[in-house]
């Protein structure tokens, strides 16, 4: 007993820790959820792959789509090893099935071999019968009988429970063996996956010693591109610039209305008054001259009270100010849109239906050439050549312009906030339409580089722009 109790202690310590990794642990839905979207996203990566190649010569595109499949099938094998897990642990939970279904087919198999032993004993009728009839008494004969029923439904009982046990047994050994199969079959596609994640290792290493060969290239196109990005964002902040000031001077020109109405009416109440007072001065001098006019009447009779003075009208309450963050939000419904596009931030859906990533915000470094960094002023995305581009989030488009050389730029307003989509080949929407989120707002441009339809999405605050990647998630 002294021996059990630190047993038990250490089994209750740990048992929080037990029902945590239980509770962390995928259940088998999640795992099978998980390897859909995984087949998805690898199909998308091979799509995309398969598009880059059909450029004449390597490029930085074609490195960013196998390292994308290279992420997504090592996520695949992480997948596969957690199924053999639960694999694992259903054939454990079989064994012991089949091992205690065995022990208890044994223990039936015992018990009914010594009830056929007594029965074989005791099989001649008339020692059934002595048995009986040499009770003592009527009713212990009648309970002797009825022993002898029970005895033989017992017997038959238990042959029907051997029977039933085997078939679970045989049911348990069956699924024990196709689990086997199950673990078998999955284990030979984790090896496959691995050697094929291992040819794509090497053709990445491939692909890189080719771009190593022109990294001066590639640094001109950077760039190159780094310069255009810059004229794009000063264009785009030069138009939210103007709609700030034409807000501004929109609220500025409400302002001066409501001022000079509040005037107005100031110089109306005023000139009320002043005539309310004029009439009551007139009204003491007629009053006068009829009091000097009847002075002996006026001495009878007592002296009639002043006229009333005018009661001034109460100042009117003045309407609190909607809360107003800054121009663009200055009605209730511009304000409104501003704080529902906040509640979605981490929440924001793509802008293309299917594809992959392959630009972040920011700088991004290249981890296997160093001297290659790019810098991204939003998220990108690749996506089916003339895919559609949807816009994320409902808003009104305030400008469609053309960029020199990169197709078209839609800039949406929500608003204090303002997304940007760069680079499509046609636009469906024109300035001044609403838009609703998920709406079709034009088609993704086909990039050289990477020979797929490539769309940017940029998000502004105002004219600052901000870190789209923690706007958008990944779908990992």
């Amino acid at each position: 007993m002294k021996k059990f109790i630190p047993v038990l202690l250490l089994a209750l310590a740990l048992m929080p820790v037990m029902l945590h990794a239980q509770s962390n642990q995928p259940s088998r839905e999640e795992l099978e959820r998980r390897k859909r979207e995984l087949q998805k996203e690898m199909e998308e990566a091979q799509a995309i792959l398969r598009e880059t190649k059909k450029s004449s010569k390597e490029s930085l595109g074609q490195l960013r789509a196998l390292r994308n499949k290279i992420d997504v099938r090592s996520r695949m094998i992480r997948n596969i090893n957690e199924e053999i897990n639960f694999i694992n642990g259903d054939i454990n939970n079989a064994l012991r099935d089949v091992k205690t279904l065995q022990n208890d087919l044994d223990t039936l198999k015992q018990q009914y071999a010594q009830l056929i032993v007594a029965a074989y004993k005791n099989r001649s009728s008339y020692a059934l019968m002595n048995f009986i009839f040499s009770a003592d008494s009527f009713n212990e004969a009648i309970k002797r009988y009825q022993y002898l029923k029970q005895y033989r439904d017992f017997r038959r009982r238990q042959a029907d429970n051997i029977i039933e046990t085997q078939a679970q047994l045989q049911q348990k050994v069956k699924n024990l063996q196709d689990q086997r199969v199950k673990r078998s079959a999955t284990l030979k596609t984790e090896q496959e996956e691995r050697a094929t994640l291992e040819k794509d290792r090497k053709e990445k290493d491939e692909v890189v010693a080719k771009l190593k060969g022109r990294e001066k290239e590639l640094l001109a196109d950077i760039s190159q591109k780094q310069k255009d990005q810059k004229k794009i964002q000063d264009l785009i902040r030069s138009v939210i610039r103007k709609e700030i000031e034409a807000a501004r001077k929109k609220a500025e020109a409400e302002e001066l209305a409501r001022k000079k109405a509040a005037e107005a009416e100031r110089k109306r109440r005023e000139e009320e008054r002043q005539r309310q007072l004029a009439a009551a001065r007139e009204a003491a001098k007629a009053a006068a001259a009829n009091n000097a006019a009847n002075n002996n009447t006026a001495a009878a009779q007592p002296t009639p009270p002043p006229p009333p003075k005018p009661t001034p009208e109460p100042p009117a309450p003045e309407a609190k100010p909607a809360r107003v963050y800054n121009v663009l939000e200055a009605s209730p419904e511009a304000a409104a849109l501003s704080e529902k596009f906040e509640d979605n931030r981490g929440k924001l859906p793509w802008p293309v239906e299917s594809g992959m990533i392959i630009g972040w915000f920011g700088k991004q470094k290249n981890a296997d050439m160093e001297r290659v960094v790019e810098e991204n002023d939003g998220m990108i995305f690749a996506t089916r050549k003339g895919g559609n581009v949807k816009a994320i989030f409902e808003g009104e488009v305030r400008v469609v312009m053309a960029i020199p050389g990169g197709g078209y730029s839609i800039l949406v307003k929500h608003g204090q906030y303002f997304t940007n989509y760069v680079g499509l080949q046609s636009f469906a929407v024109k300035s001044g339409q609403k838009v609703k989120t998920g709406q079709v707002i034009g088609t993704a441009k086909n990039n050289d580089e990477e020979s797929a339809g490539v769309v940017e999405v940029q998000i502004y605050k105002l004219d600052k722009l901000q870190n789209t990647n923690v706007w958008i998630p990944n779908r990992r």
